[in-house]
């Protein structure tokens, strides 16, 4: 029988084992979750570094991304970010902003701050020539957004361009116009007109060159039968939803995407990858890197209509925001007033901050845009100031929600302002990528703006002190 002593000299040497077994377990299990941790790091970066290989093996060609109508090459960093994530080199991937975007009404009569056909074919030659002396390379795959693809279309065709293009791939490109009527017949947007009836006489894609188009089954504005997003609602226009294709091209249908979706959606980017690769890709998704490098032009408008063209004198500064409140956290993260080159940066982020950018500028009211995270490096994070309309001039307070890089569809989008969908945006095809909301007058408040996946908090900053509000969004 055991005594009371050696019973308590027993239960201190069994706790004892125990703590000792329970320290072991411990050490055992976080050993075993940092390797886990570990194994999974290294199997993403093998994969990045796989497709690294596999990207330099097969030497793929520079690619140049061309935007659309009144658009710049910042529409394109997304598509580049999904690129470089499947081992695409960087160094091959860029884009061109046309300096004056926006086409004319009449191609053939100037007018100030647009361009004509001809003025994009030839400012997109000479970044062809520019991108091929860099690489070293003889032959450049063209991506179009829209408009982008004339420019890509009449650059092979009538300005000796075939040469120097592998491929080309046109997305949304309203190939056979965004109407076909016997009125105003030198707009270039005119199926009818001069400049699409001659890039579409005989072969409509080029000998030597691969074509690819891109387009959505329905539900793309600017291909649609009805005049209704061209000021003629109830005419014909002579248009179908086909109308972006070119026959003896590879013909993509995107259902459900909108008029800029078929450039910039994942589904997108999955198409032109394949097609420029031959093989699919390994993820639609953007990798993170771990500091961000960020930069980009300021540019504004002149004449009605935005310019690409540098601006100069203005003040950015650069704050980490609270995401849930909108409130800054502290100074600055970056400021600068740009010289005669526009360009804001570089600024490092932080790859899961939320970020307000302040432009303060001669003309232009002060300008807030809120972002979310930048998961990846960019030098075509550029700003561009507009304005203010008439109808946006008041009192109170202007948040504007705005999608670069698709429109805002009802039924298929989640686009909010404060728990609210903003008035405006059209019912059935999707046509507009902007959506606001004015505030009463009074104490700075946070608004929570949504798209989708997407979310961000702003300040009422109010507009009779001079001050606009913008929530944009990546995707």
């Amino acid at each position: 029988m055991m005594r009371k002593g050696e019973r308590k000299v027993k239960e201190i040497y069994e706790m004892s084992e125990e703590r000792k077994s329970k320290k072991r377990r411990k050490v055992w299990w976080r050993k075993r979750t940092l390797g886990q941790i570990a194994r999974q790091l290294l199997l993403a970066a093998s994969l990045v570094m796989l497709l690294a290989v596999n990207v330099c093996a097969d030497a793929f060609r520079p690619i140049l991304f061309v935007h659309g109508n009144g658009d710049s090459a910042a529409l394109w960093y997304t598509t580049i970010w999904r690129f470089e994530s499947n081992g695409y080199n960087p160094s091959l991937l860029s884009a061109i902003d046309f300096k004056h975007p926006t086409a004319r009404s009449d191609d053939t009569k100037p007018q100030e701050n647009r361009s004509s056909t001809t003025d994009q074919a030839n400012e997109l030659g000479a970044k062809v020539s520019e991108v091929r002396s860099r690489t070293g390379q003889k032959q450049v795959v063209l991506v179009g957004s829209s408009r982008g693809g004339y420019a890509i279309r009449n650059y092979i065709k009538n300005f000796g361009g075939a040469a120097n293009v592998s491929q080309a791939i046109l997305c949304g490109t309203p190939n056979h116009g965004t109407q076909a009527t016997p009125a105003n017949l030198d707009n270039e947007f005119n199926g009818m007109g001069p400049f699409l009836s001659g890039l579409n006489a005989g072969e409509e894609v080029y000998p030597g060159v691969q074509f690819m188009t891109t387009r959505s089954d329905s539900n793309d504005k600017y291909a649609q039968p009805d005049g209704r997003f061209l000021g003629m609602p109830g005419s014909p226009t002579n248009v179908t939803y086909a109308g972006p294709e070119l026959r003896g091209a590879k013909n993509m249908v995107l259902p459900g995407l909108d008029h800029r979706e078929v450039a910039f959606h994942p589904r997108a980017f999955e198409a032109m990858y394949a097609f420029i690769t031959g093989r699919e890709p390994g993820t639609l998704e953007v990798i993170p890197q771990p500091q961000p490098a960020l930069n980009g032009m300021v540019s504004g408008w002149a004449n009605g209509a935005p310019t690409n063209l540098p601006l100069a004198g203005v003040k950015v500064e650069i704050y980490e925001v609270d995401p849930s409140s909108g409130q800054r956290l502290g100074e600055p993260a970056h400021q600068r007033t740009t010289s005669e080159d526009g360009v804001w940066g570089p600024f490092t982020a932080k790859p899961t901050a939320y970020y307000e950018f302040v432009i303060t500028a001669t003309g232009y009211p002060i300008t807030h845009i809120y972002r979310t995270p930048f998961p990846r490096s960019s030098v075509y994070i550029h700003l561009r100031l507009r304005p203010l309309s008439d109808r946006d001039k008041g009192t109170g307070a202007l948040v504007t929600l705005t999608r670069p890089r698709g429109y805002l569809g009802h039924g298929r989008d989640t686009f909010l302002i404060d728990g609210k969908v903003p008035p405006g945006v059209n019912e059935g095809v999707a046509g507009t990528g902007e959506g606001r909301v004015r505030f009463e007058s009074g104490p700075l408040r946070s608004v929570r703006v949504v798209l989708n996946k997407e979310a961000v908090t702003v300040l009422t900053y109010p507009l009779d002190a001079g001050h606009i509000v913008i929530a944009e969004f990546h995707y």
